[in-house]
C-alpha cells in the first residue's frame, strides 16, 4: 500500500503522518509531497527516514492512494493527474466538496456512497465534519427542519501563521498578522472570505455541506462564524428544530451509541466539551444538551472537536481505511 501525503510539511500533513503511525494504516511505501522549496527534506515515519519530493515527481510514483492537503488550487490542479495515473486522492481542501461529480464523505455517516470508480473523493470543512457527528443520528430520527450554528474556531484553523501571530501577542512580540486585527484578546466575526451574500466563505460551507453528507437538502441552515484566541479545537453552539418531537434521555442515548460521538453533560460536575478536553483526540464531544424552551422540537447543543484532527487529518484516513477495507483501491 504506497500512500503520498500532499502537503506532508504543513501543520494538517504534519497531523497525517502522526495518525497514519497512531492508527497503523497498513503503509508499505510513504511518499511524503511538498512544495519544491521543501524537497529533499528528510521526514521521520515508523522509524524510517523519508525523502521529499515534488509534485512533479510523486505522480509518477503510482500511490495507491493520495492523502491532499496544500490548498485548493493544488488540488485543483494536481488532483485530476494524481487520479489520471490511477491514485485515489482523497482531498482535504474545499475544492472539489460540492462539485456534484465528487462524493463528500465522514465514513461513520456516508461511506456506503464510495466506489472503485471515485478517483477524488472530497474531504469535508472542519466545522462541518464535528457538525454533521453529532446531527446525523438525530437527523436520522426526528428529521431536521431548521438549524442555527454559531462557530467558535481555533487560530489552527487559519494555519501555522495565525497561531504564530497568537503566541506572539500573547509574549507582547511583534510579528506577522494572519487577521486583519490582533486575536489575543479577541474574537473575530470573519473566517474566510466574504461573499456576496454578506456571509463568508466558511459559513457558507456550513449551510450546504451538511445536505450533501445527509443526502437530503430539505431543512434549512445558518451561520456564524467566529475566531477566537485558542490554538486548536473548534466549538459550536447548535440550536436545531425538527419535526417530530424529542426525549432528551433519547437525544443523549443516540448520541452516546453513534460511533464517534461522546457525551459530556453532567451538570452536577460541571461537565461540559471544552477545546483543552478534545486536544489530540479523534472523537467528537457533544454536552449542554437541552430543550429549547422558546420553541417547540427545538433542542440546544455544544459540539467541539479536534479541527485538526477528525476535522481534517483523521477523518481523512478514516475514508483511506473505508476504501481499504472494501477493496475499493
Amino acid at each position: 500500500m504506497k500512500i503520498a501525503v500532499v502537503g506532508a510539511t504543513g501543520m494538517v500533513g504534519t497531523v497525517m503522518l502522526k495518525v497514519l503511525e497512531e492508527r497503523n494504516f497498513p503503509v508499505t511505501e510513504l511518499i511524503p509531497v511538498a512544495s519544491a522549496r521543501s524537497a529533499g527534506k528528510k521526514l521521520a515515519f515508523k522509524g524510517n527516514d523519508y525523502t521529499v519530493v515534488t509534485l512533479e515527481d510523486a505522480v509518477q510514483m503510482n500511490a495507491d492512494i493520495a492523502l491532499f492537503s496544500a490548498g485548493g488550487d493544488t488540488s485543483l490542479e494536481w488532483a485530476p493527474k494524481f487520479a489520471a495515473a490511477g491514485t485515489t486522492v482523497v482531498d482535504n481542501s474545499s475544492a472539489w466538496r460540492m462539485d456534484p461529480t465528487k462524493k463528500l464523505v465522514v465514513p461513520e455517516i456516508n461511506g456506503d456512497v464510495l466506489t472503485k470508480e471515485d478517483k477524488i473523493i472530497a474531504n469535508p470543512n472542519c466545522s462541518t465534519i464535528q457538525l454533521v457527528m453529532a446531527l446525523a443520528p438525530l437527523h436520522e430520527k426526528y428529521q431536521m427542519r431548521r438549524l442555527i450554528v454559531s462557530t467558535y474556531q481555533s487560530v489552527s484553523g487559519t494555519g501555522v501563521a495565525a497561531v504564530r501571530q497568537l503566541e506572539n501577542e500573547t509574549q507582547g512580540i511583534e510579528g506577522e498578522m494572519a487577521y486583519h486585527y490582533p486575536i489575543n484578546r479577541n474574537a473575530i466575526p470573519h473566517c474566510d472570505i466574504f461573499m456576496e451574500n454578506g456571509y463568508t466563505k466558511e459559513e457558507m460551507k456550513l449551510v450546504k455541506e451538511p445536505k450533501k453528507i445527509l443526502r437530503d437538502d430539505s431543512f434549512a441552515v445558518t451561520a456564524t462564524a467566529v475566531r477566537i484566541p485558542t490554538a486548536g479545537g473548534h466549538s459550536e453552539s447548535v440550536n436545531v428544530e425538527f419535526v417530530n418531537d424529542f426525549d432528551e434521555a433519547e437525544v443523549r442515548q443516540l448520541l452516546h451509541d453513534f460511533p464517534g460521538v461522546v457525551v459530556q453533560d453532567n451538570l452536577d460536575t460541571n461537565t461540559y466539551p471544552m477545546p483543552a478536553y478534545a486536544h489530540e483526540k479523534d472523537e467528537v464531544f457533544v454536552g449542554r444538551i437541552r430543550r429549547d424552551e422558546s420553541l417547540p422540537n427545538t433542542l440546544n447543543m455544544w459540539i467541539v472537536a479536534d479541527n485538526l484532527r477528525k476535522g481534517a487529518a483523521t477523518n481523512t484516513i478514516q475514508i483511506a481505511e473505508y476504501l481499504v477495507a472494501n477493496d475499493l483501491v
